[in-house]
């Protein structure tokens, strides 16, 4: 099976006109490797983001979380790029409640001391990742809604 060696970076904006606005980006080629061996918390140059003619040169981003092809969720307490176990209280990757029915009706109800075993990845960007969630610490020269406006995936 051939490995598909591009990432799907979601970058949100948030320059204040924006409200949080988000786009997405492939990130492919040379600038695939760029994000291996990079952790959660990290900054990158917006250079290394995007492809072909659309780049974010002259921003600054950090790297704040992502997930993998199945869709689970890095978790930046984690060391290492590997999928690992961990028992959860609600936090990243867990609500913390159980849902029951009762009467026809779903009832949604949270007791105390609620803990599972959930999967997840670790801080590291391996092969296995799919998508890197990004936020904007410096803007740059254009906006990102001038350079992205048909890309955006979310926001008000």
């Amino acid at each position: 099976m051939a490995e598909d060696n591009t990432f799907i970076a979601v970058i949100n904006d948030t320059d204040s006109t924006n409200k949080g606005k988000s786009y997405s980006l492939p990130i492919g080629g040379s600038n695939y490797n760029q994000f291996l061996g990079k952790r959660i918390g990290d900054t990158i140059d917006g250079l290394f983001v995007g492809e072909g003619e659309i780049t974010l040169a002259g921003y600054t981003l950090k790297i704040a979380g992502g997930s993998d092809k199945t869709g689970t969720s890095m978790r930046g307490d984690l060391d290492g790029g590997a999928r690992k176990a961990v028992l959860v209280t609600e936090s990243t990757g867990f609500k913390g409640h159980k849902l029951v029915h009762k009467n026809s009706k779903r009832y949604r109800y949270k007791p105390d001391g609620l803990r599972k075993r959930r999967y997840f990845r670790g801080n590291t960007i391996t092969q296995d990742i799919r998508q890197i969630n990004l936020k904007v610490v410096k803007h740059g020269n254009k906006s990102l809604s001038d350079l992205l406006g048909a890309g955006s995936t979310g926001g008000d």
